[in-house]
């Protein structure tokens, strides 16, 4: 569907800011996208949870989300569309505030001498639309939600099963969708990367139906441990779903008898090996914190607790021998972490800890 314009627009802004995770691009998006190109002049679409390895929640990447949307609009239109890559922050909306900031003071240009006229567009719908709250500084537009649409349902259609994607698709997708999206998808159903989501989807339907019976939806709780050394981070390599063949933090569920921090510990010593004392590392342990952001994880409801141990830098790194088929850990340098290798928040947790910057920019 080829998006149309007033000839005419009341150009009320200069630029107008939407930001989402168009996961997937619906026709939602595309009515705030439409009523934003009648009132600004130029109008900046943040796209949301970009570099973030493939999930259930994040099925595309930023380079598929950007070609959805631009599928959707002609050449004049796409004309006056800046569409940016955004990397979330999820413990720290100062250093993601930060980051629009930034994106949109480079884009926005200056008319006449004068500074731009910024506005800040979207969809009122609870924590979704939270951020338009964050940016006193720029006015804000609210527009009508578009009913019936949520990229949560289309995702579950699309994921429960192939036959319930194939007939989603050929029947129920022209009430969500633009027809360019559609066709994106009908490719990606066909694609190695939709497979593998399709099985962690299999997945998580038996672990829900495990704890089906439970009195209360379950909260699970873990441990996490940011082990660092002469600029490396220690990384495992999971080798199963969920996240099979991403890095991830060492760590896992605790004991019905244990202290999170001898849970942590049991980790480092039972599965990875890790050559250091027990006291050595009580001894480096320098912050630990909760990480507890609703959908960090793909069990559900997951609280983690990570430790944060500094080890006195060294020429040689400490040695692993991972257990026999467990996952496979590795000291990462520092400067090759890139957000969409690392399982679930794990970047994020490590981000917490050591400052790494959130204005990441890689390929």
């Amino acid at each position: 569907m080829t998006a149309t314009r007033d000839d005419n627009p009341p150009l009320d802004f200069d630029c107008l800011v939407f930001i989402g995770r168009f996961q997937p691009a619906h026709l939602g998006h595309l009515a705030v996208i439409h009523d934003a190109l009648k009132r600004a002049r130029q109008v900046i679409v943040l796209v949301g949870s970009a570099w973030q390895a493939r999930s259930l929640r994040n099925p595309w990447r930023f380079k598929e989300r950007h070609d959805m949307i631009r599928g959707c609009f002609d050449a004049d239109d796409n004309a006056r569309l800046e569409i940016e890559p955004l990397l979330d922050a999820l413990y720290n909306d100062d250093v993601w505030v930060r980051d629009v900031q930034r994106k949109v003071r480079d884009i926005a240009a200056p008319r006449d001498g004068k500074l731009p006229r910024i506005g800040l567009i979207g969809a009122s719908r609870g924590q979704s639309s939270y951020y338009l709250t964050l940016f006193p500084q720029w006015e804000s537009v609210s527009v009508p939600l578009v009913e019936g649409i949520s990229a949560t349902s289309i995702r579950e259609r699309l994921f429960r099963s192939t036959s319930s994607a194939s007939d989603y698709l050929s029947t129920g997708a022209a009430h969500d969708l633009p027809p360019s999206v559609h066709q994106e998808l009908l490719s990606f159903i066909q694609s190695d990367d939709y497979q593998s989501l399709r099985e962690e989807q299999a997945l998580l339907e038996q672990y829900r139906q495990a704890w089906s019976q439970a009195p209360y939806p379950p909260i699970f709780v873990t441990v996490n441990a940011v082990v660092v050394q002469s600029g490396h981070v220690l990384l495992v390599k999971r080798t199963a779903a969920p996240g099979k063949g991403l890095l991830a933090l060492p760590g896992g569920f605790i004991n019905p008898h244990e202290r999170l921090l001898d849970a942590c510990l049991r980790e480092l010593r039972e599965r990875l090996r890790l050559k250091v004392p027990e006291p050595v590392l009580k001894g480096s342990l320098q912050g630990q914190r909760l990480f507890d952001e609703p959908h960090r994880s793909w069990r559900g409801r997951t609280l983690a607790e990570a430790f944060y141990f500094a080890l006195r830098p060294e020429q040689q790194l400490p040695r692993l021998k991972p257990v026999k088929g467990g996952d496979h850990a590795r000291w990462v340098a520092l400067a090759d972490l890139e957000p969409e290798s690392l399982f679930e928040d794990h970047f994020f947790i490590i981000q917490n800890f050591l400052g790494l910057p959130a204005d990441f920019s890689g390929p």
